[in-house]
């Protein structure tokens, strides 16, 4: 299908996605959630993607839902918000989760509402100095969604969260990386070449490791110590088994760079 609320390109590894409709700041449309469906089980279906990008296009990185779309309307009827939720929203963040490759989210203007959370379900967010981060619901008399209410505590901690949620405040890309909301803040001029760097040097890795070690750290969350210990031990079993680490163990042992190839 052709794309025309994202941009969709493959290169060297890397996926790359950037949301397309700079003139709403990039707001969500029913339209854009059947492209980004689309692209995302491209990726899935792509053995040379080794890594995924994510950004937007213009000044802001993605304003949340556009209000505007007469699904949010109601179109004279009652608006079910949570239909929306479970056909677009919910399906998004669990494929963006459960995908075995490291994803790298490049945030350079405003991450509002869904599109904050939207971003804060990748594995990576990179923000640029201008960024700013706002969990606008409360404005609106709604409960933060597309993952909110369960990233932003694991994140940054209950009261944190809290108070993103009920004041609607933004939060700054330099205040985001200090909580661990984000991994790192940089200048403007330095968001895309860094991000472009990172997805390049990530899809160059050890990928079948960088899945394994992204299933542990997300289950750590709900399993006890005891729990963990097994889950380590039984996906280390796995990792020992890659080609990744015979290539890892070997180049150490010869002093070289490892060529990993993801298998």
């Amino acid at each position: 299908m052709p794309f025309e609320n994202i941009l969709f390109e493959i290169a060297g590894g890397v996926a790359a996605i950037t949301l397309n409709r700079p003139d709403k700041l990039n707001s969500f449309t029913t339209a854009m959630h059947v492209e980004l469906r689309e692209a995302l089980q491209r990726v899935r279906g792509d053995a040379a993607v080794r890594a995924l990008l994510i950004t937007g296009a213009g000044r802001g990185f993605c304003a949340g839902q556009d209000l505007s779309e007469r699904v949010m309307s109601g179109g004279g009827g009652e608006l079910d918000v949570g239909a929306t939720l479970e056909q677009n929203y919910n399906p998004l963040v669990r494929g963006l989760r459960a995908l075995p490759i490291p994803v790298l989210c490049a945030v350079n203007g405003v991450a509002a509402g869904a599109g904050c959370n939207f971003a804060l379900a990748c594995d990576i967010v990179i923000a640029a100095r201008s960024a700013r981060f706002i969990e606008v619901f409360s404005r609106i008399g709604l409960i933060p969604d597309a993952g909110g209410t369960y990233l932003l505590p694991r994140l940054i901690g209950t009261a944190r969260a809290v108070g993103m949620a009920l004041t609607a405040e933004a939060v700054s890309a330099e205040q985001a990386e200090a909580w661990g909301l984000i991994w790192k803040c940089v200048d403007d001029g330095e968001l895309m070449p860094q991000a472009r760097n990172l997805a390049a040097t990530l899809a160059a890795g050890a990928t079948r490791g960088f899945a394994l070690t992204k299933q542990a750290l997300y289950a750590s969350s709900g399993n006890s110590i005891e729990q963990q210990l097994a889950l380590e031990a039984r996906l280390q079993r796995e990792a020992a088994q890659t080609a990744d680490f015979r290539e890892g163990v070997q180049a150490f042992l010869e002093k070289r760079t490892a060529r990993f190839s993801g298998k």
